[in-house]
């Protein structure tokens, strides 16, 4: 598939069509296709400790759930 080509052919097709469930389809797919990373939505505070979270882990700095459980009861 020459990925050119078809968009041209896109480009050609959109004008003649009438059918105006034909256009919110093509711009609901082009919505979902400029869905952000949930990443970027995060605060610098919230991606912080996330990040610091991940070394944590990295580093075995852990607690069984279980014992977290039972810690709280």
């Amino acid at each position: 598939m020459n990925l050119q080509a078809e968009k041209i052919e896109l480009a050609k097709l959109l004008p003649s069509t009438d059918n105006p469930k034909v256009i919110v389809a093509i711009k609901n797919i082009f919505k979902k296709e400029k869905v952000s990373d949930f990443w970027d939505e995060l605060s610098p505070q919230q991606q912080q400790e996330i990040k610091e979270a991940t070394e944590q882990i990295k580093h075995g700095m852990t607690v069984d759930y279980d014992a977290f459980i039972a810690s709280h009861k």
